[in-house]
């Protein structure tokens, strides 16, 4: 009995760590994107890829844990394609509200649109 537990133990903290997001990044940017009329995946002349470029903005997608990258990416791509920045956080668990304050906070000081996607 102890080894079918420990079994079970085993396979569940193993099937956590494969699935660590409920969908890919690129399934939300696909989606959000064409919703907003974006180019998808937009090429910079040094090769960065700007994840949604608009009209108006340049827009990086980034899961919760990762909102202090995502503004960095988003300066650089406004800065480089004329645009506003903008940051799209995927909101995929509860825990991922803190994550959004953290990026509110700095968004309103440098003028960084934030927008959430939630699965």
């Amino acid at each position: 009995m102890k080894k079918i537990i420990l079994i079970l133990g085993i396979l569940l903290l193993a099937s956590q760590s494969w699935a660590a997001h409920l969908k890919l990044e690129k399934e939300y940017q696909r989606e959000w994107c064409e919703r907003h009329g974006g180019v998808l995946e937009y090429v910079l002349d040094d090769r960065a890829r700007v994840d949604c470029l608009t009209e108006d903005y340049a827009i990086e997608f980034d899961f919760g844990p990762k909102w202090a990258e995502a503004i960095g990416q988003a300066l650089y791509y406004a800065a480089k394609t004329n645009r506003m920045p903008g940051v799209v956080l995927i909101m995929e668990f509860p825990g991922d509200e803190k994550y959004l304050h953290r990026l509110q906070v700095v968004a309103q000081n440098y003028g960084i649109w934030v927008w959430t996607v939630r699965e």
